[in-house]
């Protein structure tokens, strides 16, 4: 009833007796009737009526009685509206062939993660196994359904699915549902126009959001509004993603251009610090990894902090006095917190962030912070290191180092000791082992700047 958008449903049954119609069929006299109907009551999604007699269900005013359910659905959607200005999001997981349960279900608590840091709230999670993608519309079409009946169910108001989709598989899917239809990238992108705080992030989301909303404007907008704001609709507006896409192409290229001119300027700093011989350390990791936290120890800055994903997007640069170990002598690196990585990290993203990257390739070393209290610490390790491998410029030599040390279990502790031996195990927030932190960062910058003409022997270095 709900997917043929029916109100109510009369059922009919026969006496078996009496008059048989040409051919077959159901045949006899009208026994009783039931009367099927929607139920707004989030534990009852439909009500069958008791035996009606069949005089009852003439003298029934189905236009009142349609009235009357259209009043109760409106005052339950009113009252989940009151309930908070959130989103209620519903997550739906694809496991395909080529997914480890394990990596399936770190997906799954990520996009979770990821959709309540942008503000929504995860009422439930709809999963499917499939050999592959559906093409048209990424999972089976009786799973469509179900996704259907959940959503008015639950009074889901978006569908956010683990995984990238296509602009078509999008509107195939907008259209069966009726409600709007985010993928992974999109959700990534809003997080990003919420944090970004300086003019330069707020350029480079603007430009990745646009870029990636470029070849999706066909049909959106016209089977529901994006107006009313929520996960997905912030960033460059309405107005401008529903304009001509030749007025859209003159803005991507404009902020192309800007993007260029922030580049060359962040090019022109760094140049500047090489030339008065200041060594850099990027720290890097992935996203909630605690690098801010780190960065505001080490040299009291006072960075932005959050239990969230992308808290930062900006790259924060402050100088740490560091010994050097073969002449005791102190010297300053500069150390740079630089925007938080993530499994497969969008493509707009990095493009449109290339400025704010080239920290980490223009940088002596890296600082590769892990969270060794996430369940899936490993996984994270191998994502940041695809992402380094896959930049343009081979980034400096790195030291892994484990945070959150005090948060993890013993057998924890002894894994990633046995697999990386040659790492080192803090605590940022806790204050633990940054001593040992500081003696390695000054033996790894003297290793990444051995090239370099004696510049710890510059006398405005000591």
């Amino acid at each position: 009833m709900a997917l043929q958008r029916l109100d109510a449903l009369v059922i009919l049954t026969l006496t078996g007796e009496g008059f048989e119609r040409r051919g077959g069929g159901g045949s006899g006299y009208i026994k009783e009737t039931h009367l099927g109907q929607l139920s707004p009551h989030p534990e009852v999604i439909w009500t069958v009526s008791p035996a009606l007699s069949l005089d009852f269900l003439v003298n029934q005013d189905f236009l009142e009685l349609v009235n009357g359910l259209e009043s109760d659905f409106e005052r339950q959607y009113v009252s989940q509206q009151v309930e908070g200005k959130s989103d209620r999001v519903l997550v739906v997981g694809l496991h395909t062939d080529n997914l480890t349960s394990i990596r399936f279900a770190d997906g799954l608590a990520e996009i979770s993660r990821l959709i309540e840091t942008a503000g929504g709230k995860v009422l439930q999670t709809i999963k499917q196994k499939r050999h592959r993608i559906h093409p048209q519309t990424v999972v089976g079409d009786g799973k469509v359904e179900e996704i259907a009946l959940a959503a008015q169910t639950l009074g889901a108001n978006l569908i956010v699915f683990d995984r990238d989709l296509s602009p078509s598989q999008v509107r195939n899917l907008e259209t069966r549902i009726g409600i709007r239809i985010l993928d992974r990238t999109e959700v990534i992108l809003d997080i990003f126009a919420q944090r970004a705080q300086s003019s330069a992030g707020k350029l480079q989301v603007e430009l990745a959001q646009l870029e990636y909303m470029m070849p999706r404007l066909a049909g959106r907008g016209q089977a529901m509004s994006r107006l009313g704001g929520g996960i997905g609709t912030r960033g460059p507006g309405e107005t401008k993603l529903e304009t001509e896409r030749r007025t859209i192409q003159k803005r991507i290229s404009h902020l192309q251009q800007q993007v260029n001119q922030l580049q060359a300027h962040r090019s022109r700093l760094r140049q500047q610090r090489q030339h008065r011989e200041v060594p850099s350390i990027a720290i890097v990791g992935y996203t909630n990894a605690g690098k801010s936290t780190l960065l505001n120890v080490l040299t009291n800055a006072e960075v932005y902090t959050a239990d969230q994903l992308f808290a930062t997007l900006d790259p924060t640069t402050r100088r740490l006095q560091i010994t050097d170990p073969a002449t005791a002598k102190m010297f300053s690196v500069l150390l740079t917190d630089t925007v938080g990585f993530i499994h497969e990290l969008p493509p707009p993203l990095v493009d449109a962030f290339r400025a704010t990257l080239e920290e980490v390739t223009e940088a002596d070393a890296l600082l590769h912070l892990v969270d060794l209290s996430h369940p899936a610490w490993e996984s994270q390790i191998r994502s940041v290191m695809s992402i380094l491998s896959e930049m343009a410029i081979a980034p400096g030599p790195a030291l892994i180092a484990f945070n959150k040390v005090d948060l993890v279990d013993p057998d924890t502790l002894n894994l990633a000791q046995e697999e990386f031996p040659q790492a080192l195990f803090i605590s940022a927030q806790e204050r633990l082992g940054l001593e040992t932190l500081r003696q390695r960062l000054a033996q790894l910058v003297v290793y990444a700047t051995s090239p370099r003409q004696n510049y710890l022997n510059q006398p405005h270095l000591n």
